[in-house]
């Protein structure tokens, strides 16, 4: 095993999470890299190494990028490509955040023939939730159904929509208004997002779960024929979906999704205080038997370094930095394209990164007959 330099392309707040958790680490050296000043000095201030760099073209930003070992984008969804292929233009091993399918295609298209590895979509969900997803899926001779389902959401909602802003609103937009790959009678279909409404209930709080759009990753390829049906859904405080597509549907914003940024933005704060949910549950047989499993992960804010990081932050950055390191040490594939289907739960939780989800207030699997 090596220690790693790396370059996280993005000094925002998922930015600076992903430095401070490696520069803790003696496994890493860490550079931030952005076109914005204010980010970068702000970087710098907390001690990390910064380099100026224009994200939007490929050329100078892998001269930029020579002599890393890794690059993480945490830059927004729609520079995922260029950042990827300036990545395998300065050979090194790349990672992001995506939860958009586009740009995931975009990189698995740049994974073909390179010399490293090219690992997106490694942030919550899609990424650590899809690493629970498959090794619930393998504890089952066969599988039957598996449902993936993950919120971020603020711990003391105040308004009608009961949420907070807490990380890309471009993002929670994308996942909001396309398509969803789901899998319905073992065949990978494409469902309408904020439809199969179903409601949970974790620690006595009621929950509501609809479709959104990338959370699943990969994993319906890996699936498809091998199970009935698996699906991706987001939790969401009871009435939330409704006001959504009313203003998406009623009000038309699904093809104004700039007014709608602008809506989101203006009317809902942002906060830190917040707690992530993860509920997964799986059915189908073992020994004959039907059984059904699930596993839960509640993750809360923590404090960091002095101030507080929002349970978004935390859990997105310890997805891929943990992710990071398996591969580091030899782990994980280390040339083309990486699923996260391809790692194992148990090594995920053993790095000093995916232990974060162990400090959740409820971990671990649940199994009924």
């Amino acid at each position: 095993m090596t220690t790693w330099n790396v370059c996280i392309v993005g000094a925002g707040k998922i930015g600076h999470m992903i430095a401070e958790f490696l520069h803790r680490s003696p496994n890493y050296t860490v550079t931030l890299a952005d076109a914005d000043l204010g980010n970068l000095t702000r970087a710098q201030k907390m001690g990390f190494n910064v380099i100026q760099a224009d994200a939007g073209d490929a050329e100078a930003l892998a001269d930029s990028l020579q002599g890393f070992d890794a690059v993480v984008s945490a830059a927004p969804f729609f520079l995922t490509p260029t950042i990827a292929a300036a990545a395998k233009q300065a050979g090194a091993h790349y990672f992001d955040l995506t939860e958009d399918v586009a740009a995931t295609d975009a990189v698995r298209k740049l994974a073909q023939g390179a010399t490293t590895g090219f690992m997106p979509q490694c942030g919550l969900a899609p990424g650590f939730v899809g690493i629970a997803g498959a090794s619930l899926a393998a504890e089952f001779d066969t599988l039957d159904t598996l449902s993936l389902r993950v919120g971020a959401l603020p711990l003391y909602p105040t308004n009608a929509l009961k949420y907070n802003l807490t990380w890309s609103t471009d993002g929670l937009i994308n996942e909001y208004c396309n398509p969803c790959d789901v899998i319905e009678d073992g065949k990978v279909i494409k469902a309408a997002p904020l439809e199969d409404l179903d409601l949970i209930s974790v620690d006595g709080t009621d929950y509501e779960c609809f479709n959104t759009s990338g959370g699943l990753g990969t994993l319906t390829e890996t699936l498809a024929g091998r199970a009935r049906r698996v699906s991706y859904r987001t939790i969401r405080y009871p009435g939330h979906c409704e006001i959504i597509k009313m203003l998406l549907h009623d009000l038309r914003l699904e093809s104004r999704r700039d007014l709608l940024r602008d809506v989101f933005e203006t009317a809902l704060p942002r906060t830190d205080q917040d707690v992530v949910l993860i509920f997964c549950t799986a059915t189908g047989w073992i020994g004959g038997e039907y059984r059904e499993k699930s596993f839960i992960n509640k993750s809360m804010a923590q404090e960091s370094g002095g101030r507080i990081w929002g349970a978004i932050q935390i859990t997105t950055a310890s997805g891929v930095c943990g992710v990071m390191d398996l591969m580091r040490m030899g782990k994980l594939p280390s040339a083309g394209f990486v699923r996260q289907e391809q790692v194992a739960l148990s090594d995920f939780m053993a790095t000093e990164f995916g232990s974060n989800y162990g400090r959740g207030a409820v971990t671990g699997m649940v199994a009924a007959a």
